[in-house]
């Protein structure tokens, strides 16, 4: 782990240092450490263990359990297409290969290579508009294949 990411997860830690009698909260701080360095790095878990008074595994299993958190750096923009029920129904799957096909191409480009991560979700809880992909933060309704192109333009 770098210095600076050093810096950063001691001073997210000790924010969510739980103050007694307040139990420790995993999944709190973890997301905390996310925000702030954009992943968890596996490197920090004795540590923010450590500092949370549990064990590392308890924070390694909170880690592995929930699909939001990841150990790895992500792009500057993540995408995620929504695979529920719904979704699959009106061709997900279609849509999800269209943005790993555009995101193949632009990561051609070496000045782009890290611009996307693509993953699945679960469930967006958008159904009435599926299928869905969220980029970032920005939840899209009725996507089709032939959208990913524009669709993904503004995030370039």
């Amino acid at each position: 782990m770098t210095t600076g990411h050093n810096s950063k997860l001691a001073d997210v830690l000790e924010r969510c240092r739980p103050v007694p009698p307040a139990s420790p909260n995993i999944l709190k701080t973890l997301l905390a450490v996310q925000s702030a360095l954009g992943h968890i790095p596996t490197s920090g878990i004795l540590q923010i263990a450590q500092r949370l008074g549990v064990t590392d595994a308890q924070v390694a299993g909170v880690l592995s359990y929930y699909s939001d958190l990841r150990s790895q750096p992500t792009g500057r923009h993540l995408i995620r297409a929504c695979m529920g029920e719904s979704c699959m129904a009106n061709h997900s799957a279609r849509v999800l290969r269209a943005i790993q096909d555009h995101v193949r191409e632009v990561a051609g480009d070496p000045l782009e290579a890290e611009r996307f991560t693509v993953d699945t979700m679960s469930c967006a809880g958008n159904c009435a508009l599926s299928p869905t992909v969220m980029i970032d933060n920005d939840i899209r309704g009725r996507v089709t294949p032939s959208d990913v192109s524009s669709l993904l333009e503004p995030y370039r």
